[in-house]
């Protein structure tokens, strides 16, 4: 009658994994409007996606993801963006430091 369904265990790279996703679905809900140099962001969204579809979790490709991130923004001309997204790259290098809870 009751089956017992089983909880898979996360590993920390599981949990920073999820936590790049989110921060990546904010940075889209983010460039909603178009602006000067957006070509860049769609391309980096576009490698960190490749990063996410592989099997393996290699935390040195993030990091570098993160600073060619730090480059995009630090190129980026529109005030409001570039603050938008260096938020959200706070927020990803806190996702990298994510940890698995001990159960």
């Amino acid at each position: 009658m009751g089956q017992k369904q089983v909880k898979k265990i996360q590993t920390d790279d599981d949990v920073k994994r999820k936590a790049v996703k989110q921060v990546v679905f904010h940075i889209k809900k983010k460039i909603t409007s178009e602006y000067l140099g957006i070509e860049y962001i769609k391309e980096w969204l576009l490698q960190i996606e490749e990063l996410l579809a592989k099997e393996e979790f290699d935390i040195k490709e993030y990091i570098n993801a993160r600073k060619e991130l730090n480059d995009i923004i630090e190129r980026t001309l529109d005030e409001q963006m570039r603050f938008k997204l260096r938020d959200s790259w706070l927020s990803m290098g806190k996702a990298l430091e994510k940890k698995a809870k001990i159960y």
